[in-house]
């Protein structure tokens, strides 16, 4: 990862981009903070059967994850890029899981037609596209080439 975000230059982004960071940030805090508490056993309720660990475990750990994304796309602007690329393969580890929900048709947090689930499903790549387009990670990405 350090070998690929070497390789990215630091581009300048707009103001839009820094909101659209900000506001990605306070969402994966949110959701982190949610995971070890109020949303608990919402969360585990969409771990796949197939996954080796216990549902807890994968929830604390994903929020876990969730909470320093947040943080670091809040408080290291200088490191954006990166952590761009961070919180995009975050969202592309977690799809699977989103997938499992959608095919076992399990309900959580509202989610509970294959219409909520597939919509869940859509958005998933324009999480992972905001994450690369707000830090700018998209923009080095395409100065580098």
């Amino acid at each position: 990862m350090a070998d690929l975000t070497s390789r990215l230059p630091r581009t300048p982004v707009s103001m839009a981009h820094t909101v659209g960071r900000l506001v990605l940030g306070g969402f994966l805090a949110f959701a982190g903070i949610s995971h070890l508490t109020r949303a608990r056993q919402e969360f585990q309720a969409q771990v796949p059967p197939w996954v080796p660990l216990s549902p807890d475990t994968v929830v604390v750990a994903s929020g876990a994850v969730e909470i320093a994304l947040g943080t670091a796309l809040l408080a290291l602007p200088k490191h954006r890029t990166a952590v761009g690329v961070l919180a995009a393969a975050f969202f592309v580890a977690v799809f699977p899981g989103n997938v499992s929900q959608f095919v076992a048709r399990t309900s959580a947090f509202g989610l509970n037609s294959d219409t909520a689930r597939a919509a869940r499903l859509v958005f998933q790549p324009l999480l992972v596209l905001w994450a690369l387009w707000s830090t700018g990670a998209l923009k080095s990405w395409r100065a580098s080439r």
